[in-house]
């Protein structure tokens, strides 16, 4: 009776003992599985972390962009609203101003810049012309005038009161340059020429070659390749 009674105790504390082994064991992985979710739970936050840096520099980057660029457009020169004068002050040399720039582009920015290279020739009396009209009729200085261009007819044949798009928007801008004072000036005086990418057929012309073109004082937008304006060309 007392073996019984002693088996039988040994085995109610085998069965304990191996209750607490199993337990343990569960909760042995329990803790270890905990560790894993926690540790998931550490680097998903981390990544969220490094996400939303990311996405705070990119719209840090986007907003400085967006204020450089209203920055270069509230520089620029928006086109200028210049009255139109009367009939009676437009003369002569106003005419032959607005008919050269008419001739070159029909963009009012390109227009008031090319007047001004024109202005600069004749106050630097380039090639011994000294007026708007010998300026413009000069051979081979202004394409629409060449001697033989099938344009020269038409735009030699504009008036103040012609009505062709644009037109009397052209007379405004040669009125307005002619008569400006010199601090209005874009670049320097020396600065006579220029050519379109878009018109000239062969590339730059020979006196461009080589040369840096110079860009106005002020930003007037203008794309390289509709306009480059140089310095100092003899």
């Amino acid at each position: 009776m007392g073996k019984s009674i002693r088996n039988m105790k040994q085995v109610a504390v085998g069965a304990v003992v191996a209750l607490f082994v199993f337990l343990g064991v569960f909760t042995a992985r329990d803790n270890m599985e905990s560790e894993q979710m926690a540790g998931a739970a550490v680097a998903a936050s981390g990544e969220a972390e490094k996400a939303s840096e990311q996405s705070e520099t990119s719209e840090a980057e986007n907003a400085s962009a967006d204020v450089a660029e209203r920055k270069a457009e509230a520089q620029s020169v928006a086109p200028r609203e210049m009255e139109m004068p009367a009939a009676n002050q437009i003369g002569q040399e106003t005419l032959w101003l607005a008919r050269v720039i008419y001739s070159e582009t029909k963009q009012p920015r390109e227009q008031e810049l090319v007047a001004w290279t024109v202005r600069n020739r004749v106050e630097t009396q380039y090639r011994g012309n000294d007026s708007y009209r010998s300026t413009v009729l000069d051979p081979y200085q202004y394409s629409a005038f060449n001697p033989g261009n099938d344009k020269r007819a038409y735009y030699t044949s504009l008036t103040p009161e012609s009505e062709a798009d644009g037109w009397q928007k052209a007379l405004a801008i040669a009125h307005h340059v002619q008569n400006a004072p010199s601090s209005e000036r874009p670049f320097a005086q020396t600065t006579r020429h220029f050519y379109s990418e878009r018109s000239m057929v062969g590339g730059a012309p020979d006196w461009a070659r080589g040369e840096e073109p110079v860009k106005p004082e002020r930003n007037y937008n203008i794309e390289a390749e509709r306009f480059r304006f140089y310095e100092g060309i003899a």
